[in-house]
């Protein structure tokens, strides 16, 4: 059972207009606060997004969300979950970001990320754009790789971008498999999908054994049947889950740097995180929800809901693990 400080505001105290916005109104716990060896799960903003080739504005991301996230209640819908009082879960502020300094942005991540990690905190993580998931990566993989279950419409697996720039949204999991922090036999990428530059990213994965699971394979086969599939891969080893809010069909989710058409609906959004159940997640992020493009905060709060499903698959079997009642 998780400490009773570590619940949420109710809408029943506090409207949920009111008060100061944090993650699904979840109590805020700094670095240095002495409570952050209880926190189970932690929630992190990571505001940063100079590894956007295009469209710019997932760095506002993090904060859009905490506001859209007040909407969330305690309880799941579906299986009665109630995450924040199985664990003990917390909003661990924000990465600051060095807007700069691209390399120093991503060292301070991976410092952050460490400190947690030695904490025996779980990161659940907002962006920002793709590239932030390397320097998570970079910290929790640091002992041994992770096997990755992906949702997105692109790969992210290109080699660089203008000429031998390495370090950009579409090229996290090239370096992540380069630098020896996934496990390619491990990964799987669901929904990939849109037009393409070339198939060079479809070709390093053959290559490395990655699994891709393209839309049209998804909706021919079924989420149930791809998912129980996207568990195999990950088998019993520890696994992140990168959810770019991209998957999404941009009519449900148009506030993204890189829509792609043709994509799964909200509800599916969150079908496919329900079938994560049974899978050793040792982190996760949501990425790219861009606020510029989706003024009205549709995105982010379907984003917040992503997260809280995110939530309900991780807090029980955390629990379980750690032997909470």
């Amino acid at each position: 059972m998780a400490d009773t400080g570590f619940q949420p505001v109710s809408g029943f105290d506090l409207p949920r207009f009111a008060g100061i916005a944090s993650f699904m109104r979840l109590p805020m716990i700094g670095l240095d606060d002495p409570r952050l060896p209880q926190v189970d799960i932690g929630l992190i903003g990571l505001p940063w997004d100079a590894g956007t080739t295009n469209r710019p504005g997932p760095r506002h991301g993090p904060r859009q969300v905490r506001d859209m996230s007040t909407m969330i209640r305690a309880q799941h819908g579906v299986s009665g979950v109630r995450p924040f009082e199985t664990v003990n879960c917390a909003d661990l502020g924000d990465v600051p970001p060095n807007p700069a300094d691209l390399s120093d942005t991503m060292d301070r991540i991976t410092q952050m990320l460490t400190q947690l990690r030695r904490a025996g905190v779980l990161p659940v993580c907002v962006g920002g754009d793709h590239l932030c998931t390397l320097p998570v990566l970079r910290a929790l993989a640091a002992d041994a790789p992770l096997g990755l279950i992906h949702f997105d419409s692109h790969t992210d697996l290109f080699h660089s971008y203008f000429g031998g720039s390495m370090y950009t949204h579409g090229t996290p999991f090239r370096r992540a498999v380069e630098e020896g922090l996934l496990d390619p036999a491990r990964m799987i990428q669901i929904g990939i999908r849109g037009t393409a530059y070339d198939s060079e990213d479809r070709e390093f994965a053959a290559a490395q054994g990655i699994r891709i699971v393209t839309i049209e394979e998804l909706f021919d086969r079924g989420l149930k049947d791809v998912m129980a599939e996207a568990r195999q891969i990950a088998g019993t080893g520890s696994t992140y889950v990168s959810y770019d809010i991209d998957f999404v069909d941009p009519a449900y989710a148009p506030g993204t740097g890189t829509p792609e058409v043709g994509g799964p609906n909200a509800f599916q959004a969150l079908q496919v995180v329900r079938e994560l159940v049974g899978v050793n997640i040792a982190g996760a992020d949501l990425v790219e929800v861009s606020p510029p493009f989706d003024n009205s905060g549709g995105t982010a709060f379907l984003a917040a809901s992503i997260l809280f499903e995110i939530l309900c698959v991780i807090a029980p079997a955390l629990a379980a693990s750690r032997g909470v009642d």
